[in-house]
């Protein structure tokens, strides 16, 4: 780093109270960063001295993040294409032209020989704009119309369109300010989408638009009352149905209706709580996954005719295991595709109609596995997708009857990469609480544990979402240089079942914090870092974890990489018109009750700052961020830099035209990873 780090930023101080229902008051000397239109003069004021600091801070690492840059956008194949896919008459595939940020999606029919139809062209279609992104995009049941959601933000404010692929034309029928989630009924003409709410962004109306008719008239098909859940829509496997999913943290339901009359939905199963399931239906028959007398869930069947409304027609069909976590399951004419997770590891398990069950192989300690684009019912091969730290992306197919195995493709990565000079490695941690937390290592090959190396360690740790151990083009870059990656599985993810889940939330969440330390000291222990060599990084409830961290272990940690974290959590979660407030509280607590309180004020990053050395930290937002708003990560860094005790610095970078997932573009997010783990490496003294 430069020998001289420029002055940072002064943000003012402006008392404010924070008040709870039970009576407790904070001061939020800060609180006025929030502006939810985002034109405050003074706060866009902070937030351009930070990008300027942040340039200036920066500088010296810019040469080494150029190229960072040039190795990683080096090893894509420009042109790249993904596996097409069969569907009602048609292949359907993107494509990457050489030079451009976004994919073309496209279709063939009947034969991957017949000419192309360009579904869209999103270089063409991003033009002018600093964001663009696509979310669901159905075509109609007969081919000719396709409707798609179109965030141009990247605040996750869709608006609705709808194209005729014959004449290119689009009508003009938008609907705007909706979840990406869409579908289609059977006539062609009538479109289901989710209204969101203009200020919280929660899921609250499911409405039918129907084409050539005016938004503003379109029917109510159901209203969610209760904050707390997030809402979905699909169709069946049978194509039969079309569906409204309901979800909470800990329970769900499910509404059904006729896909060629969606004007009344049946509810599956009364919603009840800490009773999650999700059924799907094919063959005269519903196949449901349910914790239901099952915490690591079951599949349950129930037959057409039988009553719906309640469970009691449900009936086994793949019995409750202890050490096996059932994640998810697809349906075929002639077999049942089976996702189950054991000693934190995914794999698939196909169960033939003659009862017959085959596991498909793995070949490495630590891996990703998953089911791939499996679009027609009546196919006898299974795809499936498969990576490790070491090997890119791959997808296979699997005829079930007979055993045999495809190769589909597997991801390019170009410029001389070789999976066999890494090794990767699956240890196990011991927590302070006698606890095992796995954890997914890589290196170059020839790496010397003498304790002498720079670590980057991940985690995310909740929402029981898994961080699995996928490739990454962008891990070959550090591992080159002598670094060793890590992630750690901790307590608040799903990898060891739903127990390891609810290990790490509500009153247990402070064990994703410590896993995270004893991952560390583990590791440095056991001699693949230095100790004054490891960076630790998370994003958005990961990025509350890097606070938490922070504060709770700064000595064991050299530089923390924080993006849009999730850092105010008392002030956030007492606020019901933040996005997502209140879909959370089974997640984090409830604030307005004492003891939630209590707890979470134990070890909210913002709220837990005090006066002690920290390690040098890198904090990123984007000004659209509709998941963890921008004034949380700004807040934090002001106050940071108010109480820390020694000189490291802390960047804030902010992105002002994008929002939770960062920039938009195939090549442009690469930019923003690279400054940040160019930083890194001048940092750890990395060459």
């Amino acid at each position: 780093m430069t020998a001289e780090i420029p002055i940072p930023p002064i943000v003012a101080k402006k008392p404010h109270a924070v008040t709870a229902p039970h009576g407790a008051v904070r001061n939020d000397d800060y609180y006025w960063l929030r502006d939810d239109s985002r034109t405050d003069p003074d706060m866009l004021a902070v937030l351009h001295a930070e990008n300027a600091y942040a340039d200036a801070v920066l500088a010296s690492s810019k040469p080494v993040a150029d190229r960072l840059y040039a190795e990683i956008t080096a090893r894509i194949k420009q042109d790249d294409s993904s596996v097409p896919y069969f569907k009602n008459g048609y292949w359907y595939y993107s494509r990457f032209e050489t030079g451009r940020e976004y994919a073309i999606i496209a279709r063939r029919r009947g034969s991957m020989d017949a000419d192309e139809e360009i579904l869209f062209d999103q270089n063409r279609m991003a033009e002018g704009k600093g964001y663009f992104s696509i979310g669901d995009w159905q075509v109609s049941p007969d081919n000719r119309l396709v409707a798609w959601a179109e965030d141009s933000v990247g605040r996750r404010q869709y608006r609705l369109s709808v194209k005729d692929l014959a004449t290119g034309e689009s009508f003009t029928d938008a609907v705007e300010n909706i979840e990406a989630n869409i579908v289609w009924a059977d006539d062609n003409r009538t479109l289901l989408y989710i209204e969101k709410d203009p200020l919280t962004l929660l899921s609250k109306r499911v409405r039918s638009h129907v084409l050539g008719t005016r938004p503003q008239d379109d029917r109510l098909v159901y209203e969610e009352a209760d904050d707390s859940f997030y809402m979905g829509l699909s169709r069946t496997r049978s194509e039969q149905y079309l569906c409204i999913t309901l979800e909470s943290t800990l329970s769900s339901e499910q509404r059904i209706a006729p896909a060629a009359d969606p004007l009344q939905f049946t509810v599956v199963a009364e919603r009840e709580g800490g009773i999650d399931y999700a059924a799907d239906h094919l063959h005269g028959r519903w196949l449901i996954r349910t914790n239901w007398n099952a915490p690591n869930y079951r599949l349950m069947s129930l037959d057409d005719g039988l009553p719906m409304g309640d469970r009691s027609g449900w009936k086994d069909f793949i019995a409750h295991r202890d050490d096996v976590f059932i994640e998810g399951f697809e349906l075929f004419d002639r077999f049942t595709a089976i996702e189950e997770r054991s000693n934190g590891l995914l794999r698939i398990r196909t169960l033939g109609a003659d009862g017959r069950s085959e596991f498909v192989a793995s070949d490495e300690p630590a891996y990703a596995m998953g089911l791939s684009v499996n679009a027609e019912a009546g196919s006898e091969w299974l795809r499936y997708s498969y990576t490790s730290l070491t090997t890119p992306n791959t997808v296979y197919e699997v005829d079930v009857g007979s055993g045999e195995r495809r190769l589909l493709k597997r991801d390019p990565v170009l410029g001389g990469y070789d999976p066999d000079a890494y090794v990767t490695e699956r240890q196990w941690a011991t927590a302070r609480d006698g606890s095992r937390i796995p954890v997914s290592l890589v290196y170059k090959k020839g790496f010397a544990k003498d304790g002498t190396a720079a670590l980057l360690q991940y985690a995310y740790g909740s929402y029981g979402l898994n961080s699995d151990p996928y490739f990454s083009v962008v891990n070959a870059s550090l591992l080159d240089r002598g670094m060793v990656y890590a992630i750690a599985h901790v307590r608040g993810g799903q990898e060891m079942g739903r127990a390891w889940y609810d290990g790490g939330r509500l009153f247990n969440k402070i064990n994703t914090f410590t896993d995270f330390i004893d991952v560390t000291r583990f590791l440095t222990g056991q001699g693949y870092a230095a100790r004054d060599r490891v960076a630790a990084y998370g994003g958005s409830a990961g990025g509350l974890l890097m606070g938490a961290i922070a504060n709770m272990a700064p000595e064991d940690y050299r530089l923390i990489l924080s993006q849009v974290p999730f850092v105010d959590v008392v002030t956030t979660m007492l606020d019901d018109s933040i996005p997502l407030t209140t879909n959370e509280y089974d997640q984090w607590g409830n604030p307005a009750q004492k003891a939630d309180y209590d707890y979470m004020l134990g070890y909210s990053p913002y709220d837990q700052i005090k006066r002690q050395a920290y390690p040098t930290v890198f904090v990123g937002t984007g000004l659209w961020d509709s998941q963890v708003q921008y004034f949380e990560p700004a807040k934090y860094v002001a106050k940071l830099r108010e109480f820390r005790t020694d000189a490291n610095p802390v960047v804030f970078r902010v992105n002002m035209e994008a929002g939770h997932g960062g920039k938009s573009g195939r090549f442009r997010r690469y930019r923003e990873i690279a400054e940040q783990y160019g930083f890194m490496l001048e940092v750890l003294g990395v060459e």
